[in-house]
């Protein structure tokens, strides 16, 4: 399945908020993580992501520290602030909205029949 561009950047932030107010992490763990959390439908890439990380310091959503894990090489982390946890509360109460009205729509569709024209269905 296919999802759009302009889906998948309006719930970046969310999803990125969301993973880091669980635990702290770094870049590829949180690719990885949201393509488990999606069951592979969601690939991000490294130009989605790190801008996105980038923004949200910037924003004071989120702060990042290098470590280097023993054994391991070094990564930056990134941990959600006071203001970034406040920003996924916002976030959740808009997305709430948005699923509840589209729940809404499409439980209205369903009685209409199909939601293809008839030339399209397989």
């Amino acid at each position: 399945m296919h999802i759009a561009k302009d889906l998948v950047a309006a719930s970046a932030t969310p999803l990125v908020l969301g993973i880091l107010a669980e635990e702290e992490s770094y870049g590829y763990a949180i690719l990885k993580e949201i393509s488990d959390r999606s069951g592979g439908r969601l690939e991000w890439t490294e130009g989605l992501l790190y801008p996105l990380l980038h923004r949200l310091e910037r924003l004071g959503h989120v702060e990042s520290s290098w470590r280097t894990p023993e054994g391991g090489r070094r990564r930056k982390y990134y941990a959600i602030t006071e203001d970034g946890l406040r920003e996924l509360a916002e976030q959740r109460k808009q997305w709430a909205a948005v699923t509840d009205a589209l729940q809404d729509v499409w439980k209205a569709t369903r009685t209409l029949g199909p939601v293809l024209p008839p030339a399209l269905e397989a």
